[in-house]
Protein backbone atom coordinates (compact mmCIF):
# COMPACT_ATOMS: atom_id res chain seq x y z
CA UNK A 1 0.00 0.00 0.00
CA UNK A 2 2.99 2.12 -0.01
CA UNK A 3 2.45 3.33 3.81
CA UNK A 4 6.33 2.77 4.11
CA UNK A 5 7.56 5.07 1.07
CA UNK A 6 8.07 7.94 2.66
CA UNK A 7 7.31 9.76 6.11
CA UNK A 8 4.54 11.66 3.80
CA UNK A 9 3.12 9.16 2.12
CA UNK A 10 -0.55 8.97 2.47
CA UNK A 11 -3.03 6.61 3.28
CA UNK A 12 -4.08 4.36 1.04
CA UNK A 13 -8.04 4.86 -0.65
CA UNK A 14 -8.63 0.99 0.44
CA UNK A 15 -7.86 1.88 4.16
CA UNK A 16 -10.01 4.38 4.03
CA UNK A 17 -12.97 2.60 2.74
CA UNK A 18 -12.54 0.06 5.74
CA UNK A 19 -12.94 2.77 8.31
CA UNK A 20 -16.02 4.31 6.41
CA UNK A 21 -17.65 0.61 5.92
CA UNK A 22 -16.80 -0.24 9.70
CA UNK A 23 -18.24 2.79 10.87
CA UNK A 24 -21.58 3.08 8.65
CA UNK A 25 -21.88 -1.17 9.29
CA UNK A 26 -22.00 -0.58 13.46
CA UNK A 27 -24.34 2.13 13.15
CA UNK A 28 -26.87 -0.25 11.01
CA UNK A 29 -26.53 -2.93 12.90
CA UNK A 30 -27.85 -0.88 16.11
CA UNK A 31 -30.96 -0.27 14.43
CA UNK A 32 -32.87 -3.53 13.98
CA UNK A 33 -33.19 -5.64 10.57
CA UNK A 34 -35.29 -3.18 8.73
CA UNK A 35 -33.30 -0.30 8.65
CA UNK A 36 -29.99 -1.58 6.20
CA UNK A 37 -32.70 -1.80 3.30
CA UNK A 38 -33.49 1.83 3.62
CA UNK A 39 -32.93 3.48 0.22
CA UNK A 40 -31.22 6.37 1.79
CA UNK A 41 -29.36 7.85 4.31
CA UNK A 42 -26.84 5.57 6.26
CA UNK A 43 -27.53 2.10 4.46
CA UNK A 44 -26.98 3.42 0.96
CA UNK A 45 -23.79 5.26 2.17
CA UNK A 46 -23.11 1.70 3.09
CA UNK A 47 -23.97 -0.08 0.30
CA UNK A 48 -22.31 2.52 -2.08
CA UNK A 49 -19.23 1.97 0.06
CA UNK A 50 -18.81 -1.30 -0.18
CA UNK A 51 -19.46 -1.71 -3.52
CA UNK A 52 -16.62 0.77 -4.35
CA UNK A 53 -14.31 -1.41 -1.40
CA UNK A 54 -15.18 -4.33 -3.04
CA UNK A 55 -14.01 -2.71 -6.37
CA UNK A 56 -10.49 -1.78 -5.08
CA UNK A 57 -10.18 -4.94 -3.52
CA UNK A 58 -10.60 -6.21 -6.88
CA UNK A 59 -8.11 -4.95 -8.43
CA UNK A 60 -5.56 -5.41 -5.66
CA UNK A 61 -6.16 -9.09 -5.30
CA UNK A 62 -6.11 -9.32 -8.90
CA UNK A 63 -2.42 -7.93 -8.95
CA UNK A 64 -1.22 -9.50 -5.93
CA UNK A 65 -1.24 -13.57 -8.41
CA UNK A 66 1.09 -13.92 -10.73
CA UNK A 67 -0.05 -14.37 -14.53
CA UNK A 68 -0.40 -17.82 -15.59
CA UNK A 69 -0.83 -18.90 -11.81
CA UNK A 70 -2.05 -22.20 -11.51
CA UNK A 71 -5.05 -23.45 -8.76
CA UNK A 72 -3.81 -25.29 -5.72
CA UNK A 73 -5.56 -28.00 -3.68
CA UNK A 74 -5.66 -26.87 -0.46
CA UNK A 75 -2.57 -28.59 1.54
CA UNK A 76 0.13 -27.17 -1.42
CA UNK A 77 -1.66 -24.02 -1.27
CA UNK A 78 -1.02 -23.33 1.94
CA UNK A 79 3.00 -24.33 1.48
CA UNK A 80 3.32 -22.88 -2.32
CA UNK A 81 0.99 -19.11 -2.21
CA UNK A 82 3.38 -16.13 -1.88
CA UNK A 83 0.83 -14.00 0.25
CA UNK A 84 -2.53 -14.14 1.95
CA UNK A 85 -4.56 -12.68 -1.49
CA UNK A 86 -2.51 -15.81 -3.88
CA UNK A 87 -4.13 -18.75 -1.24
CA UNK A 88 -7.52 -17.53 -1.79
CA UNK A 89 -7.37 -16.95 -5.22
CA UNK A 90 -6.02 -20.27 -6.26
CA UNK A 91 -7.23 -22.62 -3.34
CA UNK A 92 -9.52 -25.41 -4.35
CA UNK A 93 -11.35 -27.74 -2.23
CA UNK A 94 -11.65 -31.18 -2.28
CA UNK A 95 -14.39 -30.82 -5.75
CA UNK A 96 -12.10 -28.61 -7.02
CA UNK A 97 -14.66 -25.56 -5.87
CA UNK A 98 -12.77 -22.23 -5.61
CA UNK A 99 -13.41 -19.43 -3.08
CA UNK A 100 -15.93 -17.23 -4.02
CA UNK A 101 -15.27 -13.94 -4.86
CA UNK A 102 -17.58 -12.32 -2.46
CA UNK A 103 -16.09 -14.49 0.03
CA UNK A 104 -12.29 -13.23 -1.21
CA UNK A 105 -13.32 -9.74 -0.34
CA UNK A 106 -14.70 -10.71 2.73
CA UNK A 107 -11.72 -12.33 4.23
CA UNK A 108 -9.43 -9.88 2.93
CA UNK A 109 -11.90 -6.48 4.97
CA UNK A 110 -11.04 -9.45 7.89
CA UNK A 111 -7.55 -9.28 7.55
CA UNK A 112 -6.84 -6.24 6.65
CA UNK A 113 -9.47 -4.51 9.46
CA UNK A 114 -9.59 -7.07 12.05
CA UNK A 115 -7.18 -5.33 15.11
CA UNK A 116 -6.69 -2.35 12.52
CA UNK A 117 -7.48 0.35 15.46
CA UNK A 118 -5.71 -2.10 18.70
CA UNK A 119 -2.49 -2.58 16.26
CA UNK A 120 -2.09 0.79 15.44
CA UNK A 121 -2.38 1.60 19.16
CA UNK A 122 0.32 -0.93 19.83
CA UNK A 123 2.28 0.42 17.61
CA UNK A 124 2.29 3.90 18.86
CA UNK A 125 3.00 2.84 22.07
CA UNK A 126 5.74 0.98 20.81
CA UNK A 127 7.14 3.99 19.24
CA UNK A 128 6.23 5.82 22.87
CA UNK A 129 7.94 2.95 24.68
CA UNK A 130 11.45 3.68 22.23
CA UNK A 131 11.70 7.27 23.05
CA UNK A 132 10.77 7.20 26.38
CA UNK A 133 12.68 3.87 28.22
CA UNK A 134 16.46 4.33 28.20
CA UNK A 135 18.61 2.10 25.40
CA UNK A 136 15.41 0.24 23.96
CA UNK A 137 15.37 2.07 21.01
CA UNK A 138 19.27 1.66 20.25
CA UNK A 139 19.13 -1.85 21.44
CA UNK A 140 16.35 -2.76 18.77
CA UNK A 141 18.41 -0.70 16.04
CA UNK A 142 21.55 -2.57 16.76
CA UNK A 143 19.62 -6.10 16.75
CA UNK A 144 18.27 -5.26 13.18
CA UNK A 145 21.43 -5.02 12.13
CA UNK A 146 22.99 -7.92 13.86
CA UNK A 147 20.29 -10.20 11.72
CA UNK A 148 21.22 -8.20 8.67
CA UNK A 149 18.26 -6.32 8.07
CA UNK A 150 18.34 -3.79 5.41
CA UNK A 151 16.00 -1.55 3.60
CA UNK A 152 15.15 -4.21 1.09
CA UNK A 153 14.89 -7.04 3.88
CA UNK A 154 11.75 -9.58 2.25
CA UNK A 155 9.95 -10.02 5.56
CA UNK A 156 9.12 -14.12 6.62
CA UNK A 157 7.55 -15.15 9.55
CA UNK A 158 10.52 -17.09 10.86
CA UNK A 159 12.68 -13.87 10.73
CA UNK A 160 10.11 -11.61 12.21
CA UNK A 161 10.16 -14.09 15.52
CA UNK A 162 13.40 -14.71 15.44
CA UNK A 163 14.79 -11.98 17.22
CA UNK A 164 14.76 -11.81 20.89
CA UNK A 165 14.51 -8.45 21.92
CA UNK A 166 11.82 -7.28 19.17
CA UNK A 167 9.83 -10.13 21.12
CA UNK A 168 10.50 -9.35 24.72
CA UNK A 169 10.12 -5.30 23.87
CA UNK A 170 6.73 -6.18 22.47
CA UNK A 171 5.84 -8.84 25.10
CA UNK A 172 6.85 -5.42 27.91
CA UNK A 173 4.88 -2.63 25.76
CA UNK A 174 1.91 -4.99 26.12
CA UNK A 175 2.37 -5.83 29.67
CA UNK A 176 2.84 -2.04 30.84
CA UNK A 177 1.06 -0.36 27.76
CA UNK A 178 -1.73 -3.03 26.38
CA UNK A 179 -4.42 -1.44 24.03
CA UNK A 180 -6.97 -3.96 24.60
CA UNK A 181 -7.15 -3.15 28.82
CA UNK A 182 -11.07 -4.19 28.79
CA UNK A 183 -12.47 -6.94 27.17
CA UNK A 184 -16.03 -7.53 28.01
CA UNK A 185 -17.17 -10.63 28.70
CA UNK A 186 -21.13 -12.24 29.61
CA UNK A 187 -21.77 -14.57 32.36
CA UNK A 188 -23.88 -17.51 30.71
CA UNK A 189 -24.23 -19.28 34.06
CA UNK A 190 -24.52 -18.31 37.85
CA UNK A 191 -20.83 -18.42 38.92
CA UNK A 192 -19.29 -17.70 42.21
CA UNK A 193 -15.74 -16.69 42.19
CA UNK A 194 -12.69 -16.68 44.47
CA UNK A 195 -13.35 -15.12 47.36
CA UNK A 196 -17.38 -15.52 47.29
CA UNK A 197 -18.38 -12.77 44.62
CA UNK A 198 -21.35 -14.19 43.38
CA UNK A 199 -22.24 -13.47 39.70
CA UNK A 200 -25.58 -13.97 38.73
CA UNK A 201 -26.15 -15.31 35.01
CA UNK A 202 -26.13 -12.82 31.84
CA UNK A 203 -23.61 -10.38 33.98
CA UNK A 204 -21.29 -8.10 32.13
CA UNK A 205 -17.89 -8.63 33.54
CA UNK A 206 -14.98 -6.17 32.47
CA UNK A 207 -11.70 -7.86 33.89
CA UNK A 208 -8.96 -4.84 34.38
CA UNK A 209 -5.99 -6.54 32.13
CA UNK A 210 -3.53 -3.76 33.34
CA UNK A 211 -4.02 -4.34 37.07
CA UNK A 212 -3.05 -8.26 36.05
CA UNK A 213 -0.06 -7.09 34.41
CA UNK A 214 0.87 -5.11 37.37
CA UNK A 215 0.44 -7.32 40.03
CA UNK A 216 3.29 -7.43 42.48
CA UNK A 217 2.23 -10.80 43.58
CA UNK A 218 3.55 -12.03 40.17
CA UNK A 219 5.62 -9.40 38.30
CA UNK A 220 8.95 -8.14 40.17
CA UNK A 221 9.24 -4.81 40.23
CA UNK A 222 6.01 -4.54 37.55
CA UNK A 223 6.46 -0.70 37.11
CA UNK A 224 9.51 -0.86 35.86
CA UNK A 225 10.08 -1.51 32.03
CA UNK A 226 12.25 -4.42 31.52
CA UNK A 227 11.98 -5.93 28.47
CA UNK A 228 14.87 -8.52 29.73
CA UNK A 229 12.27 -9.73 32.48
CA UNK A 230 10.87 -12.34 29.83
CA UNK A 231 14.11 -14.45 29.89
CA UNK A 232 14.04 -15.05 33.38
CA UNK A 233 13.00 -18.24 34.77
CA UNK A 234 10.50 -16.34 37.08
CA UNK A 235 8.38 -15.09 33.78
CA UNK A 236 8.48 -18.04 32.04
CA UNK A 237 7.17 -20.20 34.81
CA UNK A 238 4.36 -17.55 35.93
CA UNK A 239 0.27 -18.45 35.60
CA UNK A 240 -1.00 -18.42 32.06
CA UNK A 241 -3.74 -15.86 33.03
CA UNK A 242 -0.67 -13.75 34.29
CA UNK A 243 -0.11 -12.14 31.20
CA UNK A 244 -3.59 -11.84 28.71
CA UNK A 245 -2.70 -9.17 26.50
CA UNK A 246 -5.42 -10.70 24.09
CA UNK A 247 -7.99 -12.03 26.36
CA UNK A 248 -7.55 -15.53 27.11
CA UNK A 249 -10.72 -18.32 26.82
CA UNK A 250 -12.73 -19.39 23.98
CA UNK A 251 -13.13 -15.25 23.08
CA UNK A 252 -9.90 -14.61 23.10
CA UNK A 253 -8.78 -12.74 20.03
CA UNK A 254 -8.70 -15.50 17.29
CA UNK A 255 -5.68 -13.17 15.51
CA UNK A 256 -3.50 -12.64 17.73
CA UNK A 257 -0.75 -14.23 16.05
CA UNK A 258 -1.22 -12.37 12.93
CA UNK A 259 -1.44 -9.67 14.87
CA UNK A 260 1.78 -10.33 16.53
CA UNK A 261 3.54 -10.33 13.47
CA UNK A 262 2.29 -7.12 11.48
CA UNK A 263 3.79 -5.74 14.79
CA UNK A 264 7.20 -7.47 14.40
CA UNK A 265 7.19 -6.06 10.80
CA UNK A 266 6.15 -2.63 11.18
CA UNK A 267 8.05 -1.90 13.97
CA UNK A 268 10.98 -3.11 12.79
CA UNK A 269 10.79 -1.07 9.42
CA UNK A 270 9.91 1.63 11.10
CA UNK A 271 12.89 1.62 13.67
CA UNK A 272 15.41 0.58 10.58
CA UNK A 273 13.80 3.55 8.45
CA UNK A 274 13.54 6.35 11.18
CA UNK A 275 15.17 7.65 14.93
CA UNK A 276 12.36 8.66 16.53
CA UNK A 277 12.64 11.45 19.43
CA UNK A 278 10.09 12.60 21.97
CA UNK A 279 9.23 16.18 21.72
CA UNK A 280 8.65 17.19 25.45
CA UNK A 281 7.31 15.60 28.73
CA UNK A 282 3.70 15.93 28.76
CA UNK A 283 1.89 13.24 30.58
CA UNK A 284 -0.08 10.19 28.28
Amino acid sequence: MGHFNGAEAPIHPIVHLIVDFLSLNKKISNRGEWYKHLPIGDPKKLRDVRAELYEKLRVATDAAVQPGASDLPLHDASLEATCVVDYLKRVTDNNGNKMPHDLIYSNMIVVTAAGFTTTSTLLSWCLYSLVTYEGCQERLLQELIDYGVTADTTWTPDLASSMPFLSNFIREVQRVHNPSFQPGRTTKQDVVLPGGYWLPKDSIVIPALYSIHMNPKVWNNPEKFDPDRWDTEEVKNRHRCAYVPFATGPRGCIGFNFALQETRVFLSMLAHRYEFVRQGNDAI
